[in-house]
């Protein structure tokens, strides 16, 4: 039996003081991200009805793809840019 993918969806709603960092630091995360062999689809983008969010939708190829990324990115630039702005989002299998 194939193990599940794994799908992360929601937002990040980025304080003012800290929107111009989070914009500058976003497309090295998202290009590091893709980049990673079981990343299967990443997108960051802006809600344009609300400046402040950015909805996030990811799918890794399964749980440890989704462990080792989380892994990379909580010692990344990005997890350092955006320290303490709480995450909005629900993390569900999804079959393979």
């Amino acid at each position: 039996m194939t193990a599940p993918m794994i799908r992360l969806t929601g937002h990040i709603d980025v304080p003012s003081n800290r929107q111009e960092a989070v914009a500058a630091a976003l497309p090295t995360h998202i290009a590091l991200t893709r980049a990673e062999p079981s990343c299967l689809s990443f997108d960051v983008t802006q809600d344009p009805a609300i400046a402040a969010r950015y909805t996030v939708s990811e799918l890794f190829v399964d749980q440890a793809a989704f462990d080792a990324h989380q892994a990379r990115t909580s010692a990344s630039d990005w997890a350092t840019v955006t320290a303490g702005i709480p995450r909005h989002y629900q993390i569900s299998e999804v079959p393979a």
